[in-house]
């Protein structure tokens, strides 16, 4: 009863877990190798382009370095360290299956701004030659971050066959995921078996969901920066426009790294490959599409374009940052009298929805804040190639398949008082539209 046998398997079961694994890590190859300094930044349409590629791929050898998969292991374990030492509160966790809750350090906002300290300290002591090796080496770190992350899902994978602890006969402390244990060794590394893998107090999941791969997108930014700099003399107008947001975005999410905590990346998902890739190497990779491109072609736009993107990108933050604030407001303390304007409906279940304020306009309001915020950061890469805009329209997949995640998880949690709620809050994303 506690770790029931996996009924349904998304991503369409192993044939989906193959193509996301082998699709999401050609994509890595096909936009490297069609947007840099050397090809210039285009699709890949005619067969000369395409020839280049597969060129380039077979010869994988010349972008594997051992120097670099150093590099990235010292980043890891680097953070790693802070994970224990940096002070900082101890929250808990939501209750699991088995009536425990895990308690989690609330440490890595203070964990950033040490090593951000340490990134300026080597600065000046050192100079731009560091950061323009990571601008360099952008690829071989790439593949460096690929390995590390599948070989750390393969270590949690296994290590969720641990034998129950002799301490406590009969009970299996080895909570998996309700979508992990399917008994497909494909699909279960895929998806994640073990639900919170964890040794001692050390979880995996909530380390690699914030850390290395978050701080490691600022590092990347900054270091294309960097590299515009000394090449062209100066930091154009379109990569501050770039990468400020991208970074505010980084130190907000680790302001509210507590909110994590209810996620369904913490609560429901196993950590395997999905989780271990997209931490480490999706995230940092594809969201600084926009630094790199515009470290190797600059672009300087009008005053106006400047302001009419920076305005737009800060009204889409603030639709992102208050809609969460207020849920998680109300999440907290619903009788709080901050919160007393606002309506909502009690399910049967006990618990309660809002039908007005910022969740009275749209059932996932944030989502559309979120990915206008993403956009916003696209427009700064100008209008010369569609490649820089990939981070938007993947964004968008993503959240058009969490929102169908969410509507699915509450549908079943709250049946009927969910197509009451849907009858008061109709729209998904964009208030009177859809």
């Amino acid at each position: 009863m506690l770790n029931p046998k996996t009924t349904h398997r998304e991503f369409f079961g192993v044939p989906g877990s193959l193509a996301v694994m082998t699709g999401t890590t050609a994509v890595l190859y096909v936009w490297y190798f069609s947007c840099n300094e050397h090809n210039g930044c285009q699709l890949p349409m005619s067969a000369s382009q395409w020839s280049h590629i597969l060129a380039s791929a077979a010869n994988y050898r010349a972008y594997l370095s051992l120097e670099a998969l150093t590099y990235y292991t010292m980043w890891w374990l680097w953070l790693a360290l802070l994970y224990f030492i940096m002070p900082g509160i101890t929250l808990k966790g939501i209750k699991l299956r088995d009536g425990t809750q895990l308690a989690y350090p609330m440490n890595g906002l203070r964990s950033f701004f040490f090593t951000a300290a340490v990134w300026a300290f080597v600065y000046k002591k050192i100079g731009t030659a560091p950061f323009l090796w990571i601008a360099d080496h952008y690829f071989q770190l790439v593949a460096s971050a690929w390995i590390f992350s599948t070989l750390q899902a393969l270590f949690v994978y296994l290590y969720s066959f641990r034998a129950p602890s002799v301490e406590t006969p009969g009970k299996d402390i080895v909570m998996l995921a309700h979508a992990g244990n399917s008994g497909n060794p494909i699909y279960d590394f895929f998806i994640g078996r073990e639900l919170n893998p964890r040794i001692g107090s050390f979880d995996f999941k909530f380390f690699n969901e914030l850390r290395p791969g978050i701080m490691g997108w600022v590092l990347l930014n900054t270091s294309f920066a960097i590299k515009q700099h000394t090449v062209y003399g100066s930091v154009s107008n379109s990569m501050w426009l770039a990468i400020v947001p991208q970074i505010a975005y980084c130190i907000d999410t680790l302001v509210f790294e507590d909110k994590v905590l209810t996620t369904m990346d913490i609560t429901t998902d196993g950590f395997g490959w999905m989780l271990s890739f997209g931490d480490l190497t999706w995230v940092p990779s594809m969201y600084s599409l926009q630094a790199r491109y515009l470290a190797f072609h600059p672009v300087h736009h009008s005053t106006w374009f400047t302001v009419f993107v920076a305005v737009f990108g800060l009204a889409s933050f603030l639709v992102f940052r208050l809609s969460n604030s207020e849920k998680n407001a109300f999440r907290t303390n619903p009788n709080d009298p901050a919160l007393k304007h606002l309506k909502y409906i009690t399910t049967e279940s006990g618990s309660k929805l809002l039908v007005s304020g910022w969740w009275g306009m749209a059932r996932h309001i944030n989502y559309t804040g979120d990915w206008m915020f993403g956009l916003a950061q696209c427009m700064a890469t100008g209008f010369d190639t569609p490649m820089t805009y990939f981070f938007s329209a993947y964004f968008l997949v993503l959240l058009l398949h969490r929102n169908y995640r969410d509507e699915c998880k509450c549908r079943d949690k709250y049946k009927k008082d969910w197509i009451r709620y849907c009858e008061l809050v109709p729209y998904l994303f964009i208030p009177f539209v859809i």
